[in-house]
């Protein structure tokens, strides 16, 4: 079987962590990396220095994605950048018939979301959006649960998410703080979760109504050691006095706690051009929000209660799903940064006429819950042929869960109910 030719859009830690690493380690065999594309040529250097095996390599800047095309002559393209430039490159390679993978939120806007859903209904390509969490083994037995009818028809699903102050925090000193680059975490974050929903439940979202606030970060914060803009961690006056520094830091030495997402961040000085991934999280070029709560109602007739906060104790999520013939709970604590004994994570069933019943599912390593190596297997080797389930997402997953952290956020903004599919529409006129 011939290697499949890959090249990379957006050198970024997801792509050098996620995918190169994997694809030169675990992969190599079906999979060869014939170019690289960045707006910064800092991130080749970088990655050349991460993976001396690619030194040498073609590389190109934005313009210059026909010129890779035809010199590359590549079977995948991976799109791994930040969230803004996903949509660009996705329809790009739509419409040279290519396949492509890209990094979950697929794009940041109803707008990208249409220019990508008429590539792909006139593409012989095929976009994949790697949302790995599907894959954790947690969330697959819940999905086949699902399936096997324990709770019957789908009724409602209750979702709270925890982000504690290490994690959630993370998010307003990068790029993400941007709406313009990341679409706000209703879109970047919350995708991750809506998509989980709509799969579990196999059911399309069809309006949201929700309220969001800035309450930690920026520079109205309570905890903010100073109003002053500019700030980064590294070179801050001021952060002996930042509880938030303070939680994972002493007088002597600042320590990094272990991350699935952020162990791998190159926050040194220098190591890109023009950007630190270590900005103040009370500045106040932030215009995002840090907590949301809100409602969504799907097509066919389940309703959701969904909730999420970026600075918490503690990481986790709380779940439940209801339906016509029983209930599903599940309770998920990150046992890295917390301060208290974490549970077993297990599946509580409660029939209902009966008695409940505990389901111990058997963990995986990896990244995401166990989720990653197993979704880098469907990616590169193909979909699992004994899996009885859909579970790689498309364009059209990809849109309903951007295009609900869309409504999410514009309901937020008009105080009123946003119709899903009205976002499409109104993409034709932007």
């Amino acid at each position: 079987m011939a290697r499949k030719r890959y090249v990379i859009c957006g050198v970024s830690t997801r792509a050098n962590g996620m995918f190169i690493k994997n694809m030169l380690e675990t992969f190599q065999s079906h999979c060869e990396i014939v170019g690289l594309l960045d707006a910064d040529p800092g991130r080749f250097t970088n990655c050349f220095k991460k993976f001396p095996a690619l030194s040498g390599l073609p590389v190109y800047l934005p313009d210059q994605f026909e010129q890779m095309i035809l010199e590359t002559s590549p079977d995948v393209i991976i799109v791994a950048g930040a969230d803004h430039t996903h949509a660009d490159y996705i329809v790009k390679g739509l419409e040279h018939h290519l396949e492509v993978i890209s990094e979950k939120p697929m794009v940041t806007s109803g707008t990208d979301c249409k220019r990508v859903l008429d590539a792909q209904n006139i593409s012989r390509g095929k976009l994949y959006v790697a949302f790995n969490y599907r894959y954790s083994p947690i969330h697959t037995r819940i999905k086949e649960l699902i399936l096997e009818g324990r709770v019957g028809r789908v009724t409602s699903v209750d979702l709270n998410w925890y982000l504690d102050t290490y994690h959630g925090a993370s998010y307003f000193k990068r790029w993400n703080r941007k709406r313009s680059h990341s679409g706000g975490l209703s879109v970047h974050k919350s995708t991750h979760h809506i998509d989980l929903v709509n799969w579990w439940i196999d059911q399309k979202p069809v309006e949201a109504f929700a309220y969001g606030a800035l309450n930690y970060f920026g520079p109205e914060g309570e905890l903010n050691p100073k109003k002053e803009d500019g700030r980064h961690c590294g070179t801050c006056q001021v952060k002996r006095n930042c509880a938030y520094f303070m939680r994972w830091s002493t007088r002597s030495k600042e320590v990094v706690p272990e991350d699935d997402h952020l162990t791998n961040m190159d926050v040194k000085v220098g190591s890109y051009t023009g950007y630190r991934a270590d900005g103040c999280i009370f500045d106040s070029e932030i215009d995002i929000e840090d907590t949301y709560a809100a409602v969504v109602k799907y097509n066919k007739g389940a309703m959701m209660s969904y909730s999420v906060n970026f600075s918490l104790p503690y990481e986790g999520y709380r779940l439940a799903i209801n339906g016509t013939k029983g209930r599903i709970e599940t309770q998920e604590v990150m046992s890295k940064r917390t301060t208290h004994q974490v549970p077993e994570q297990t599946i509580e069933y409660f029939p209902l006429f009966g008695g409940k019943e505990t389901i111990h599912v058997v963990p995986r390593p990896g990244g995401h819950g166990g989720g990653d190596p197993l979704i880098l297997e469907d990616l590169f080797l193909g979909p699992d042929p004994i899996r009885p389930y859909e579970i790689m997402a498309g364009a059209e997953a990809g849109a309903d869960s951007v295009l609900t952290g869309e409504a999410i956020w514009k309901s937020i903004q008009t105080g009123l109910p946003v119709r899903i599919a009205e976002l499409l529409v109104s993409s034709n006129t932007d």
